[in-house]
């Protein structure tokens, strides 16, 4: 999953960005409060982490304006403020969550999940299963059957694109889009060695080539 980062305390940004990262998160930041509107709404992100005391625009018109232009992506918004007022103002401009600094990692890490899994409907279980397959999101963890797949943080991240869209050709360019954060300028056939790792972990069968058009996984 893409997400986008508009807080200008630049080491506390920097700090959320490596944790996120790590947890399979594909993760941009910026710090000011104009140039974070004009990229969450020209990229495609899955969710904007959005500070409201910002340089240029407040978190507040940023929210606003991006749910005025129709872009429906999570909004969790992060301030300094304590009160009812400032979350009720935070939620009115449209924003989907509130947390107040200073906030616990674990707990931001888990508000962002909850959102993820919200948008995507259904129960929000966090638990996808795909034929004989079987991934906890939440856990990051995949079973094969009976078995458990060990996999790196990139193989999760670019199993999970396929997994939330099984059935579905899922084209390089979209799984690079979430997958890698917008700074990556590498050769684009890295999402290649990344899907002969998944195939060798499980099974040569377990995701098609659909040449000109991506990757599909297949029930197991």
């Amino acid at each position: 999953m893409r997400l986008l980062i508009v807080e200008d305390e630049k080491r506390l940004a920097m700090s959320l960005a490596g944790g996120l990262a790590a947890e399979g998160f594909a993760v941009d930041v910026v710090h000011d409060g104009l140039e974070g509107l004009h990229r969450a709404a020209e990229g495609a992100y899955d969710l904007v982490v959005l500070d409201i005391m910002l340089p240029g625009m407040n978190g507040y018109r940023v929210c606003a304006a991006l749910r005025a232009a129709g872009h429906e992506m999570p909004i969790l918004m992060l301030t300094a403020k304590d009160g009812e007022y400032d979350e009720a103002e935070g939620l009115d401009t449209g924003a989907d969550d509130y947390l107040t600094k200073p906030f616990s990692y674990v707990v931001l890490v888990a508000r962002i999940r909850a959102l993820l899994r919200r948008r995507g409907g259904g129960s929000g279980s966090p638990v996808v299963t795909v034929g004989s397959l079987r991934m906890d999101t939440a856990a990051r963890r995949v079973h094969l059957g009976s078995a458990e797949i060990t996999l790196t943080t990139k193989e999760f991240a670019v199993l999970e694109q396929l997994v939330l869209r099984s059935g579905q050709v899922v084209s390089k360019a979209d799984i690079l889009e979430h997958v890698w954060d917008f700074a990556y300028d590498g050769d684009p056939n890295i999402v290649e060695v990344y899907v002969s790792a998944l195939r060798r972990k499980l099974g040569a069968a377990a995701i098609r080539t659909v040449r000109g058009a991506g990757y599909r996984l297949e029930a197991l």
